[in-house]
């Protein structure tokens, strides 16, 4: 991709960009893993920055409490039942028409980490879990990719550089996945819309150091904010790796390569939803004459909504996924799956 001044002329003026690293941020393949509040202001900044390859990979669709803070997204994305993924690229086109982005309507699971996050030259966390943040760790450690870790809730912030081989990686940090129910969620302690912005600004900038080898710049440390009640720090992480820790220092993938993968049915934390997923596409031609007796059906080209009694609603992706909306009991949401749509 040429670079034209007058875009990115002010960029290129400063001097740890310059022309050289404009032209290798115009070069870098970049994937950022959910592209809700987070990932859409990584996308927005990324791509402004002349970005030449941006993959974003989200399993969602936008609704009206996501305008708030996932500033990509219009009244009219949450109208349609737009997928993130493709709203985000749609409109990022029309910031930076140059740039390549590829829209994955996916959800990020063992199963097609590796094809999607192992040809890139960084990824950047934009998710709202920590089962897909160790994924990505195990992918990223795995493959030698550098990564970025973001989160926000309520006021507060974190970011976390990690080089695979050079800085710890995240299970050195956190050697287990926080138990369900007690860490906050958006959905259950809210987050207001500037403290995303900061933890962003934040990864945004040390994904520019990274992408034009300005390595001696980034900072090693674990960066915290509470904006609400003017709190911000750094912890100093130690430079080694965690002696035991199973995935830098032993080569142990557990997210990865799960010992037993059977489970396909995931509650989303604070929605009242549970994904039910199967490797087997589905038909949403079909499943619109079947479900529309039922109840109300509503139908895009990316998914299909049923209503299937007073309390459920169905949300089904063609790629195999269904949201079961209105219980979060893994048990309850197969055996409507089944119902409704076939084991």
């Amino acid at each position: 991709m040429s670079i034209p001044h007058g875009r990115f002329s002010r960029q290129i003026l400063f001097s740890p960009i310059g022309e050289r690293g404009q032209a290798a941020l115009a070069r870098a393949n970049v994937a950022i893993v959910g592209i809700g509040a987070l990932g859409t202001a990584l996308a927005h900044h990324l791509v402004r920055a002349g970005v030449g390859h941006l993959r974003i990979i989200d399993r969602d669709f936008v609704e009206e409490s996501n305008l708030q803070r996932q500033m990509l997204f219009t009244e009219k994305d949450a109208e349609d039942s737009m997928p993130k993924a493709i709203a985000a690229r749609d409109h990022l086109q029309t910031i930076n028409s140059a740039a390549d982005i590829t829209a994955h309507v996916a959800d990020l699971t063992w199963r097609n980490a590796e094809e999607l996050l192992t040809d890139v030259d960084l990824i950047l966390d934009g998710s709202d879990n920590f089962s897909v943040r160790y994924l990505i760790n195990d992918t990223a450690v795995k493959h030698g990719i550098p990564w970025i870790y973001g989160g926000a809730v309520s006021s507060r912030g974190m970011t976390f550089t990690i080089r695979p081989g050079i800085t710890p990686c995240l299970a050195c940090l956190f050697p287990e996945i926080p138990a369900p129910g007690t860490t906050e969620t958006c959905d259950t302690a809210g987050v207001i819309g500037p403290v995303v912005q900061v933890v962003a600004a934040y990864q945004a900038a040390e994904a520019l150091k990274l992408l034009v080898g300005d390595t001696d710049a980034l900072d090693s440390r674990l960066r915290h904010f509470e904006l609400w009640h003017n709190r911000d720090g750094a912890l100093q992480v130690a430079p080694s790796k965690r002696e035991h820790c199973p995935v830098c220092k032993q080569g142990e993938y557990k997210h990865l390569h799960p010992s037993n993968p059977t489970d396909t049915a995931v509650s989303l934390c604070g929605r009242n939803t549970v994904q039910v997923s199967s490797a087997s596409t589905l038909d949403l031609d079909r499943l619109e004459h079947r479900l529309s007796s039922l109840g109300t059906v509503e139908r895009n080209r990316f998914l299909l909504r049923a209503q299937v009694d007073e309390q459920h609603r169905l949300v089904i992706f063609p790629d195999g996924r269904v949201l079961v909306q209105g219980t979060d009991q893994a048990e309850t949401a197969r055996s409507l799956v089944a119902r409704y749509i076939g084991a």
